[in-house]
Order: structure tokens, then C-alpha cells, then sequence
């Protein structure tokens, strides 16, 4: 049995696919088959403006405000694991790390209040983020594992 791919490319060349109606036309993918009819006109006219649904903009601000906290707490950790061989003091590196984790545990429960408030506003919970653990967070800035994190 032909797999798809040689079925597609045979029916090619037999001209099966040429002057089908709408070809040499651009498709116009715009519209979601799913979206509610009552809400369409009103979410092309926001998207032609270049906006968007409010909870899909917050949802996009704390994906960069978390980025942004764990990109700047691990260059802190980084700092801190160079940091003796350029001769820094052992107490200061110290200091310096702890300070950087005080300013993550902050940014942390921001971004914990802003994704509470994000809860309340989407359309379905499914789309709900789940709160920001620091300690998982931490863990996995100081290990091995930290070059993969992004997004939520």
C-alpha cells in the first residue's frame, strides 16, 4: 500500500491539483472555526489594530516577567560560582548571592499575585497558570537542569 506522501506526489504530476478553484488566491487562515460567532467581528477588528484578548497579554507579561527573574537569578548564580577565582571575598560573594535571592523571592510573589489575577480573568480553567514555587526554582537554577528553563 502507497503511503500519502507518494499518493500526493503522483496526483501532482497528473495535474490533479491544477485549476482547483480559489488557486493563485492567498488563503485566509484569520478565522478560528472554533471561536464564538458572536465574539469574531469583535476579535478581528482587535487583531487587525494589533491587539488582543486582555488575558492573553497578561498571560504573556508574566511569561517575561518570570523569564527575566530566573534569567537575572541565574547570572547572580553564575556571579557567585566565578566570582573566587577572580578574588572576590568569600563573604561578600556570600552577600552578594543572598541579596539576589531576596530580589527572586520577590519578583516570585509579583508574579504569584499577577498569575492569581490572571486565574480570575481567563475565559476557562484550563488556561489557568499554577503558582511559582521558589524552592523549585532555586533548585533548579543551582543545578544543571537551569539552561532549560522558559515559560511557565
Amino acid at each position: 500500500m502507497p503511503n500519502i506522501e507518494e499518493l500526493i506526489r503522483k496526483a501532482i504530476e497528473e495535474g490533479k491539483f491544477e485549476n482547483l478553484p480559489g488557486s493563485g488566491r492567498p488563503l485566509h487562515l484569520d478565522d478560528n472555526p472554533f471561536e464564538d460567532p458572536d465574539w469574531r467581528l469583535a476579535n478581528h477588528v482587535l487583531r487587525n489594530a494589533g491587539f488582543t484578548l486582555p488575558w492573553l497579554e497578561a498571560r504573556l507579561e508574566i511569561e517575561q516577567a518570570l523569564v527575566a527573574a530566573r534569567n537575572d537569578l541565574k547570572r547572580a548564580w553564575n556571579w557567585q560560582h566565578d566570582a573566587p577565582e577572580k578574588g572576590f571575598n568569600p563573604s561578600e560573594i556570600s552577600h552578594q548571592w543572598q541579596q539576589s535571592v531576596e530580589k527572586f523571592v520577590g519578583q516570585i510573589a509579583e508574579i504569584n499575585q499577577r498569575i492569581a489575577s490572571y486565574n480570575l480573568i481567563t475565559p476557562s480553567t484550563q488556561f489557568q497558570l499554577p503558582k511559582i514555587s521558589v524552592e523549585r526554582e532555586l533548585q533548579l537554577t543551582t543545578s544543571d537542569q537551569s539552561d532549560t528553563l522558559t515559560g511557565i
